[in-house]
């Protein structure tokens, strides 16, 4: 799915705006879980959509260490 897709499909099923998206995903209300579920929304746990992420190239580690500055 493109982000394009996902953000039709966020807005037109679920009526979430688009300035909800948070960088690579949006948090879904816990009242709209079982409607997003229902319109084809596949749901997992916070470390399957993090390794899900990571595999596409949509979110880079952070980088260890001290912080620069």
């Amino acid at each position: 799915m493109s982000y394009e897709e996902l953000h039709a499909f966020v807005e037109v099923e679920l009526g979430i705006p688009r300035r909800a998206f948070q960088g690579d995903h949006y948090d879904v209300p816990e009242d709209l879980y079982d409607v997003a579920v229902s319109a084809g929304a596949t749901p997992v746990e916070c470390r399957e959509l993090l390794s899900r992420l990571l595999a596409a190239g949509l979110r880079v580690r952070k980088p260890r260490g001290p912080a620069a500055g």
